[in-house]
């Protein structure tokens, strides 16, 4: 009869085994599971990481267009201020006939001949000197031989204008 419980106490013990194994069982599939959804999941993100890289990629590119697209616009800005300078600087002499002294009109007209010229310059040199390149843009820059050919052109202009309203006829003809 002593031998009836410890016969129950292994077979309890075989089924605590049996449960235990059935368990680590369960539990090493799950793990395997889980090894599988990370190793997925590892591998959508290793795409995702590369998109992501090419999209930052564009990203830049498009930024290094708007950059360029910027200084163009500054050029732009720079040659019409210029113009009106140059404008102003010529109409001064007809416009403060009259008005003013001789000597206020030459300085005036003079002033602002002179700011044409200097805007022309300065349109070229911050158009062709503007620091940091930007990162390989998908669009061509305007070429600085053109910018010097047109601008020296301009500021040619301002100095025959700036002649013509210090040698020129003044009280009108």
């Amino acid at each position: 009869m002593a031998t009836q419980p410890v016969d129950e106490k292994l077979k309890r013990s075989a089924e605590h085994a049996k449960e235990a194994a059935e368990q680590t069982q369960e539990a090493a599939e799950n793990t395997q599971e889980a090894a599988e959804h990370t190793q997925a999941a590892a591998k959508t993100t290793a795409v995702a990481s590369v998109q992501m890289k090419d999209s930052a990629d564009r990203r830049t590119e498009l930024a290094a267009n708007r950059t360029v697209f910027a200084a163009e616009r500054t050029y732009a800005a720079w040659v019409r201020t210029g113009l009106a300078a140059l404008a102003s600087g010529i109409g001064a002499k007809k416009l403060l006939e009259g008005v003013v002294p001789d000597w206020m009109i030459l300085s005036t007209g003079s002033v602002l001949i002179l700011f044409s010229a200097f805007c022309f310059a300065a349109a070229v040199w911050r158009q062709i000197f503007t620091g940091s390149q930007p990162p390989h843009p998908d669009v061509e820059r305007l070429p600085p031989f053109l910018l010097v050919l047109f601008n020296g052109f301009l500021a040619l202009v301002s100095l025959a204008a700036l002649f013509g309203l210090w040698f020129g006829q003044t009280g009108g003809v």
